[in-house]
């Protein structure tokens, strides 16, 4: 374990990883950022000959400016863990916590809900994929399955072919996020799925095994997020609802928001009751509780003037009955 840090902090940082993770945490993304802040010490400790642990914390959170709130507060997270393990190991030396800069930690990211033209556009975009043709089949499947689904990004790139019952009609997502969850979906995604899998085994040159990942990039074994990631910002950019550069416009994620502004939409438009529908929802998507689903909740133009319309209803239908009653 302390062969991954090298800095006069390593066997601590190594001590302080094992010990989240023997309490169940996985710490993925953590030791990636431990990892970098130990590069930090080192090379702190390399330049100078005395240091304080606090200005080399602090020093490490400021490190680069214009970084993504939600990083940011990461990272802080992490360090502030980290310190609170070593003031068990020894109170009197780490007796009081640094001062710990008050960041910014609202994201001011507007998720991009998709039209049903726009979803229409991009499978048409897909169609163009070439070098090999795979890929047109590999991204519809991954565009469909994230729109009729609602699947975060990484749940969809982590699926495994024991997972997806064609017969039922339901994916299993494995416990992320401290759940797991059947999701069912829609018949018109079965034949999709089932071309894909020929296409999928026609570029592999074999039969699926159940451990299997179920989508699979030129490695033939699993389709990197960077690599999906980056494919679907250049059909956004091609779609023209990117611009060349920058962070605006929609991303991969977006299909999770667009699935669900699209089914309160569609439960507007029922006359359904969204408050009995939200529970249904929020476990739909594998949240712990309905403030995970908050998020989600985008009004759209078209929501919005649904939800005029049927109030507009109700308050004419309550002003007729009191009409009447007089």
């Amino acid at each position: 374990m302390t062969s991954i840090f090298k800095s006069p902090l390593g066997n601590e940082l190594a001590a302080f990883l094992s010990f989240k993770r023997s309490r169940g945490y996985r710490y993925i993304r953590a030791e990636f950022m431990l990892r970098d802040f130990d590069r930090f010490v080192l090379s702190t400790a390399k330049s100078r000959s005395s240091w304080h642990l606090e200005e080399v914390m602090l020093a490490w959170l400021g490190r680069l400016l214009d970084r993504k709130p939600n990083t940011v507060a990461a990272e802080l997270t992490v360090v502030r863990e980290f310190w609170k393990y070593l003031r068990r190991l020894d109170p009197r030396r780490f007796k009081s916590e640094p001062r710990w800069p008050r960041l910014k930690t609202g994201s001011q990211f507007v998720a991009t809900v998709l039209s049903p033209e726009q979803v229409q556009l991009m499978l048409r975009l897909i169609r163009r994929l070439d070098r090999p043709r795979f890929r047109r089949h590999l991204y519809r499947a991954l565009f469909l399955v994230q729109y009729c689904a609602g699947l975060r990004f990484g749940e969809a790139l982590r699926l495994r072919i024991r997972d997806v019952d064609l017969r039922r009609g339901t994916f299993f997502i494995a416990e992320f996020k401290g759940r797991s969850r059947w999701v069912p979906f829609h018949p018109s995604l079965t034949p999709e799925l089932k071309q894909y899998l020929r296409a999928r085994k026609s570029f592999v040159g074999a039969d699926p095994r159940p451990d299997d990942r179920l989508f699979v990039g030129a490695n033939l074994h699993r389709l990197p997020v960077e690599t999906a990631g980056d494919t679907f910002r250049k059909l956004y950019r091609m779609s023209g609802m990117k611009p060349a550069q920058g962070r605006v416009g929609p991303r991969p994620y977006d299909l999770r928001h667009t699935f669900v502004v699209h089914r309160l939409t569609r439960w507007y438009r029922q006359g359904a009751d969204l408050h009995s529908r939200l529970p249904w929802l929020s476990a739909y998507l594998g949240h712990v509780n309905l403030l995970g689903t908050e998020k989600y909740l985008a009004a759209t133009p078209e929501l919005l003037s649904l939800a005029a319309n049927r109030f507009r209803r109700l308050y004419t239908q309550e002003e007729s009955e009191n009409h009447e009653t007089r």
